[in-house]
């Protein structure tokens, strides 16, 4: 069986997306065949795998810098927010319905209210979503474990990424993700501390220390995120921290900006600004094109416009006011998790009325999923918001129907005379009833485009004829880049995350802990949880067997002034749709 190693943060947010992704690619540069798994995530960014399963949009880059293809064994659980208080469950690539917080950690009211109950259409053959979530941890423990072994067996190394902080105390005895599956699967871990935040000596100790010996026993060492200025100033404290928990730093990474990965959640991500955080490029004619995208409530696959902002002179930006549109080039309407609820925001904020002006006068506006949902005639939900028949914006001739059943698929295509790749995540049927043309699976009229495809701008060729529609309906002098490769800009992101780790972490150390599993003699760091988490739950294997020390070193890395950013993460727990924030 292959190796394993286990990625957790102090926080959210901490760095755990890039160092997984970076260690995958670093890896599969040595030759090492390897693959990431998360086993429970919560984001509204997802990808469709060639075999229809839905999974964390984060898994999917994960798998693309180990140079595999992903696979719902990767994420087995996804959780996909739907209003403050409940989410979609999806097992193993296909969802199974609604469930609140206390639901799905054990406790009373199962269902949100106004939610299907677990189980019925899209629920995995041979199995019931009530009896896998009704508080029953064990079944889940059990089925993301398998998955893990699944790769391990098919992989020379396996490298996990938990979430949120394993230090949740509340959460412990329904944890399966950090701790919990690192028992089960007896993974070292490495916690990744962002120093940028301040307090990382407190965070990795703090961290340790509210942990139980069982679960101390697995904390390997520790990895600093985001750093700025000189290591040597930083190592003293290293040092003070190894001798007060008896664990190495394993890695000092240095900030580094612009590194554009795909984004784990949009719930977290700012309403205005670059979509990036790198520079525009100068255009390559006279103009630059704005893109403004609608900041719709729970919205989904922001990620499409990650296209539009490495082109050269275009401008993407969030928006949530309608006199923000004003100097739009393009309005996108993204996918949302909430199509009536984006509906009523775009009304209840104007820009419902923005969008129909701009229709009206010629200026572009593209809706992607749920966003060409609202752009149709009416909309018939009885699945997803339960608000029945709603009008829509009328902007295009589409009406759509909500089925229980969701659509997962990754078609391809032909539009603009160019070849187009997407894939298909919504659970709206849509029915063009006219148009002025066909426009992929949705429809063009005047200025305004639909779709359900996501992904589609990522084909370069596609992009840039599309582009060029935007620019002549703008008046604007602008000319797409004819080289700019979407594919190859994201394969020098990740080269970028497998540098970081290749030049800034203790590599050697890295490789004994993911080779020899987890060291033996690590000491105690008091006082350890609470008393009545502490227990073991059921399913997690003892405290690991003694095993050779790795004697793994003090990291002797490099710092400069550029270093890795992370991949906004919505925790494993629900616990913000609780009222708590992250």
């Amino acid at each position: 069986m292959g190796g394993g190693l286990l990625v957790a943060g102090t926080t959210s947010d901490a760095g755990k997306s890039v160092v997984t992704a970076g260690i995958c690619r670093w890896l599969v540069r040595q030759g090492v065949k390897v693959a990431p798994f998360k086993a429970q995530n919560m984001s509204l960014n997802s990808f469709v795998t060639r075999e229809g399963a839905e999974i964390g949009r984060a898994q999917a880059m994960q798998a693309a810098a180990a140079r595999v293809e992903p696979s719902a064994l990767m994420n087995p659980v996804l959780l996909k927010p739907g209003s403050d208080r409940s989410s979609q469950v999806v097992l193993l690539g296909k969802p199974v319905g609604e469930l609140s917080a206390r639901g799905y950690f054990g406790g009373p009211g199962g269902s949100a209210p106004g939610t299907a109950q677990l189980g019925g259409p899209g629920t995995p053959e041979g199995s019931s979503g009530a009896s896998l979530y009704g508080g029953r941890r064990e079944a889940l423990l059990g089925t993301v474990t398998e998955c893990l072994e699944e790769l391990r067996r098919t992989h020379d190394a396996v490298i996990c990424e938990g979430a949120g902080s394993p230090a949740e105390i509340n959460l412990r005895r329904t944890d399966i993700v950090n701790m919990g599956i690192a028992r089960a699967a007896r993974l070292p871990v490495v916690v990744v501390g962002d120093i940028d935040r301040g307090g990382v000596f407190a965070s990795f100790f703090g961290t340790t220390a509210l942990l139980s010996r069982e679960d101390q026993a697995h904390i390997a060492g520790y990895m600093v995120n985001k750093f700025r200025g000189d290591v040597t100033l930083l190592e003293p404290g290293l040092d003070m921290l190894r001798d007060l928990t008896g664990r190495p730093t394993v890695g000092v990474l240095p900030f580094a900006h612009g590194l554009g990965i795909d984004e784990e959640d949009g719930l977290r991500v700012s309403m205005r600004g670059a979509v990036r955080e790198s520079v525009v490029a100068p255009p390559h004619g006279a103009d630059v094109l704005r893109v403004a995208v609608c900041a719709v409530p729970l919205m989904s696959n922001f990620t499409d416009v990650d296209a539009l902002a490495a082109e050269p002179g275009v401008i993407v930006r969030f928006v949530d006011r309608p006199e923000e549109l004003a100097d739009a080039d393009l309005v996108i309407v993204p996918g949302t998790r909430g199509t009536v609820k984006a509906l009523a925001w775009l009304r209840e904020r104007g820009l419902a009325d923005a969008l129909k002006r701009r229709a009206a006068e010629g200026r572009p506006v593209l809706g992607i999923c749920g966003g060409y949902q609202l752009l149709g005639e009416r909309i018939e939900d009885d699945v997803e918001s339960r608000a029945g028949t709603v009008e829509g914006l009328g902007l295009l001739p589409v009406r759509v129907r909500f089925a229980r059943e969701k659509t997962l698929e990754r078609p391809v295509g032909e539009a603009l005379g160019e070849r187009v790749e997407g894939y298909e995540i919504h659970h709206g049927v849509a029915e063009v009833t006219g148009g002025d043309e066909a426009f992929l699976d949705g429809c063009r009229v005047g200025s305004v485009w639909g779709t359900h495809w996501h992904g589609s701008l990522e084909s370069d060729g596609f992009r840039r004829a599309f582009l060029r529609r935007v620019a002549d309906a703008a008046g604007r002098s602008f000319v797409p880049a004819p080289d700019t490769s979407f594919a190859a800009l994201r394969e020098e992101q990740l080269d970028r995350l497998g540098d970081l780790i290749e030049h800034h972490a203790d590599t050697d150390a890295l490789l004994r802990l993911i080779e020899r599993g987890v060291p033996a003699g690590l000491p105690f760091v008091p006082p350890g949880a609470p008393a009545h988490p502490a227990e073991a739950p059921a399913g997690e294997k003892p405290a690991v067997p003694a095993q050779p020390s790795d004697g793994a070193a003090d990291t002797a890395s490099t710092a400069a002034n550029t270093a890795a950013s992370d991949a906004p993460d919505q925790s494993h727990s629900f616990e913000a749709l609780e009222g708590g924030t992250r």
